[in-house]
C-alpha cells in the first residue's frame, strides 16, 4: 500500500464516516497549491469553503499566529486580553457597526446570531415569551448544529436528528412576496445568505437584498446576513451584501476570518441589538482568544487594503467568462456566482459531480461537489492568472473526454 492508501483505510476504520472526503491525502501546503503525502502537487480550487481566502501557509497571517504564540494563547473571557479590544474595535470599524460578540465557529455565530434576535425581540420589540419566529431561505446552509438543522431543507442535514427546535419559517430564496406574507409580528428577524454557497453558489435575483432590507426595516424585524463563506473579499467586496449597497443589521462571519489558521468566528451589531446580552447569558470559553485576536487582527488589515476584493473582482470576472464559454456544449448546464466563486452544474449525462471532481484529482486540480451535480469553485484569492487558467483547462479537458 502507498502511505496515502495506507492514511486512507485507517481514517476509514477509526473516524466516524461523517465526510466523504476526495481520496487525497495532504501533508502540505502553500499559496494555491497543495501536495500529497507522495509528494504530488495539486491546486486547490476550492480553499477550505472559502476558510483560505488568503492562502496556505500565508506568510503574514502564519508570522502573527507565532508571534502571539510566543506571548499567551488563551485567557478566557473570565479576564481581558491585550488583543480584545483591538480584535473588536478594528473589526467593528471594518463592518460600520459598533460591537462584536465573537465565537469560534461558523455554525456556533449562527446560534449567537439566532438567540441574539430572540433576546432582542424579546426585551426590545415586545414579542410576547417563547413566541419568536425567524424567516428562513429554502436551501439555506447555516451550519449542523441541532437548532439549525431544524430549518434546514436538505434531508442529508437534517434527517434523523429530530425533535426539531420551532421558531422558524422558510420560504423560498429568492422571492420577496413569499418574505413578506411570512413576516408578522412576532418575527424577529429573517436570516438569509446573500448567496447560497452549499446550494450550489446561488445569487438572488437582482432587488432582492435590497427588498429584504426594506422589508424588514419597514417591519421592524432585523436583517441578519450570513457572510460565513460569501464575505471577506470572496465576491470582490468585504461583504457580497455591498454588491447591492445594502446593509444588514447584523453580520455572521467566521470561515476567512481566521486566515485558515485558526477558528474564528464574531457576530457584528449595533449596541441597539448586540447590546441587549448581560454577563453570563451567552459565552465561549475560546471565543475571542489571543491567538484567535491576532490572526484575525491581520485578516483584517489585509482586507482594508482592498488588494484581495479587487484580485477577486478582475480574476472573478476572468473565470466567468472562461466558465460562460462551457455552456454552450452538453457538458455545462448552468454557471453562477459572483467574484472568485462559482457553482457549475454538469449535465448528469456526463458524470455526477463527485465523478468530475474525482476525475479533475486525477489531474491535479482539487475541487469539491454539492447537490449530485454541481461543483463549486472556490480558489484562493491568492491565486495567480496562469494557475487559474491552467485548472480551467483541466475542467475543459475533463468536460470534454
Amino acid at each position: 500500500m502507498t502511505a496515502s492508501e495506507r492514511s486512507i483505510a485507517a481514517a476509514e476504520a477509526h473516524s466516524a464516516h461523517n465526510y466523504h472526503p476526495l481520496p487525497v491525502v495532504v501533508a502540505s501546503a502553500e499559496g494555491a497549491w497543495m501536495t500529497d503525502v507522495e509528494g504530488r502537487r495539486y491546486l486547490d480550487m476550492l480553499a477550505g469553503y472559502s476558510a483560505l481566502n488568503f492562502g496556505h501557509s500565508n506568510r503574514r497571517l502564519i508570522d502573527a499566529a507565532k508571534a502571539q504564540l510566543e506571548r499567551v494563547t488563551l485567557t478566557s473571557r473570565a479576564f481581558h486580553h491585550d488583543r480584545f479590544a483591538d480584535f473588536c474595535t478594528e473589526l467593528a470599524a471594518l463592518c460600520g457597526k459598533e460591537m462584536v460578540l465573537p465565537m469560534n465557529t461558523g455554525a456556533e455565530a449562527i446560534e449567537t446570531a439566532v438567540k441574539t434576535a430572540r433576546k432582542w425581540g424579546y426585551r426590545v420589540k415586545g414579542v410576547p415569551d417563547g413566541q419568536a419566529k425567524i424567516v428562513v431561505a429554502d436551501g439555506n446552509f447555516h451550519g449542523r448544529t441541532t437548532t439549525i438543522v431544524s430549518f434546514s431543507t436538505d434531508p442529508e442535514a437534517r434527517a434523523d436528528y429530530g425533535p426539531y427546535t420551532p421558531g422558524f419559517e422558510i420560504v423560498p430564496y429568492g422571492d420577496l412576496a413569499a418574505l413578506e406574507a411570512a413576516v408578522d409580528e412576532h418575527t424577529v428577524a429573517v436570516l438569509i445568505e446573500p448567496i447560497q454557497g452549499e446550494a450550489g453558489v446561488l445569487v438572488p435575483p437582482p432587488g432582492y437584498l435590497p427588498g429584504v432590507r426594506e422589508l424588514t426595516r419597514a417591519r421592524n424585524v432585523l436583517f441578519i446576513a450570513d457572510e460565513i463563506q460569501s464575505g471577506l473579499g470572496r465576491t470582490g467586496a468585504t461583504f457580497a451584501c455591498e454588491h447591492e449597497d445594502v446593509v444588514p443589521d447584523m453580520y455572521v462571519l467566521g470561515k476567512a476570518l481566521g486566515g485558515g489558521v485558526v477558528p474564528v468566528s464574531a457576530v457584528v451589531a449595533d449596541r441597539d441589538v448586540l447590546g441587549v446580552h448581560r454577563p453570563g447569558e451567552h459565552g465561549s470559553t475560546f471565543g475571542g482568544n489571543p491567538l484567535a485576536c491576532a490572526v484575525a487582527l491581520e485578516v483584517i488589515a489585509m482586507l482594508r487594503s482592498g488588494e484581495y476584493q479587487r484580485r477577486a473582482t478582475e480574476l472573478g470576472e476572468h473565470l466567468h467568462r472562461e466558465l460562460a464559454l462551457l455552456t454552450g456544449g452538453d457538458a455545462v448546464t448552468a454557471v453562477r456566482g459572483r467574484g472568485l466563486w462559482a457553482g457549475v452544474d454538469i449535465n448528469p449525462a456526463r458524470g455526477t459531480g463527485r465523478e468530475i471532481s474525482e476525475r479533475l484529482m486525477a489531474r491535479g486540480v482539487l475541487v469539491k461537489d454539492t447537490h449530485g451535480s454541481t461543483i463549486r469553485i472556490a480558489p484562493p484569492l491568492v491565486i495567480n492568472k496562469e494557475d487559474l487558467d491552467w485548472g480551467l483547462e483541466q475542467l475543459r479537458a475533463v468536460l470534454e473526454g
